[in-house]
């Protein structure tokens, strides 16, 4: 704004675009003219040839070198997405997934896509195919959805779920639960809004038990030591437990010879086309998921 003759002004305010490339004495005239009648003010004092900012004018100024500095940030930052590594991963996952799955997989992805932001929130199955669905998310790592609702499911593995007893408990030394025993234990359960406790309920009203629940938790870790100190037995994939069943703090009973299994995988969009740091991450997920079967 200061220089006397040649500059270019490109300013976009109160919804009106301005782009000046005459260089040309009239132009330049012609354009400020165009700028001041815009925002209803004078710009510049001018005093025979001499000219100066008015202090609306001096504001503007301020406003307008942010705004050019804003755009070639943008600039730089659209311009790098096209750079190896550099992109975002945009996920939502069970907080038991990212505690003992989701490490070692970070671990490989940075090596491959050092510069990629990753954005991840947790939350179960309901809330996670809400978050894809409404493209608060591209990716989730879930339970297989009962209904199509326009996604693509990649299957991870499947796990069994178990009855977890502290070791002094009579199943312990039985090695097994017996079914008419179930009704009369207490039992912690993951939190009764979960996919996971309505397969539960389900299994067992099939057999005819009705469950007798104890304490409704959201941590499948707090339920672990929740059991260790007896205050009841837990459900739970073997997985979740498998440290506490090998130092033997935990034992892990099985259902008996009907199983209830679960399928895991990763769920997006359909219209949505995985980028090579998603497909990646994917494919990271399936051999990590390996020592989950």
């Amino acid at each position: 704004f200061k220089q006397k003759t040649a500059y270019e002004i490109r300013l976009s305010l109160v919804g009106s675009e301005m782009c000046i490339r005459d260089r040309s004495q009239p132009a330049i005239s012609h354009s400020i003219k165009l700028l001041e009648s815009d925002l209803e003010c004078r710009l510049f004092e001018r005093e025979g040839k001499s000219v100066r900012l008015t202090q609306a004018g001096e504001q503007l100024e301020v406003t307008a070198k942010r705004i050019f500095n804003d755009m070639d940030t943008a600039r730089s930052e659209i311009k790098n997405l096209g750079l190896w590594g550099v992109g975002r991963l945009r996920l939502t996952s069970p907080i038991t997934i990212c505690q003992h799955l989701l490490p070692s997989v970070f671990r490989e992805f940075k090596e491959s896509f050092p510069r990629c932001k990753i954005d991840i929130r947790t939350s179960d199955t309901h809330q996670a195919i809400d978050d894809v669905i409404n493209q608060d998310v591209n990716l989730a790592i879930t339970l297989r959805p009962q209904d199509d609702l326009g996604l693509i499911f990649k299957a991870l593995f499947s796990d069994e779920l178990i009855f977890v007893v502290d070791p002094l408990h009579p199943w312990a030394k039985l090695k097994q639960a017996p079914l008419s025993d179930v009704k009369m234990q207490n039992l912690i359960i993951y939190t009764k809004n979960s996919s996971t406790f309505k397969m539960i309920e389900h299994y067992f009203s099939g057999l005819g038990v009705s469950l007798r629940l104890a304490i409704d938790m959201g941590s499948m870790e707090a339920i672990k030591e929740m059991v260790k100190i007896g205050l009841g037995i837990g459900i739970m994939p073997a997985w979740v437990a498998r440290d506490e069943i090998d130092e033997g703090s935990l034992v892990g009973i099985s259902f008996g010879s009907k199983k209830l299994r679960r399928q895991w995988g990763i769920i997006h969009r359909r219209t949505h086309s995985l980028s090579l740091a998603e497909e990646t991450f994917v494919g990271l997920c399936r051999t990590a998921a390996e020592e989950f079967h």
